[in-house]
């Protein structure tokens, strides 16, 4: 199981519940040439084909353009991305954990490299920033609101 690099200078993990069943939530999630109807921070994504082990696809986020091989997908339950960008060594893990009516939603990222070790809190916290609101863009277009 390919897990974030937990050396990194940089981790951000967060956790939420959100109303809605994993079946949607992966729904969403993995249709990545959908992310920017629903996620104001992506300007642009395209996968062509399907979300697969060693799929890659190009996106575009706060103004950073990001080309990114898909290494874990566990269908409705976990996926996991990453590569290089701009010098920074990113893995990103996505968890999805059915819970009563709701599903647990865990978002892990690591970020390693020269920009990270030169700027270490100011990249978690652009990284934080990011992922929280990540997190709400998902819960959002699952709920319908």
């Amino acid at each position: 199981m390919k897990d974030i690099d937990r050396s990194a200078p940089v981790i951000v993990e967060l956790t939420t519940t959100i109303d809605s069943t994993p079946e949607t939530l992966w729904a969403l999630h993995t249709d990545v040439n959908a992310w920017p109807r629903w996620n104001a921070g992506i300007d642009k994504a395209h996968l062509p084909g399907d979300f697969a082990k060693g799929s890659v696809f190009d996106w575009e986020t706060a103004g950073l353009s990001i080309s990114s091989r898909v290494m874990e997908v566990r269908p409705l339950r976990r996926t996991v991305w990453g590569g290089p960008a701009h010098g920074i060594e990113g893995v990103h893990v996505w968890i999805f954990e059915p819970d009563g009516d709701g599903t647990v939603v865990t978002t892990l990222e690591s970020w390693a490299g020269a920009p990270v070790e030169a700027d270490p809190e100011g990249m978690r916290t652009a990284l934080e920033g990011s992922l929280r609101a990540w997190l709400e863009a998902l819960r959002s277009a699952a709920q319908g609101s």
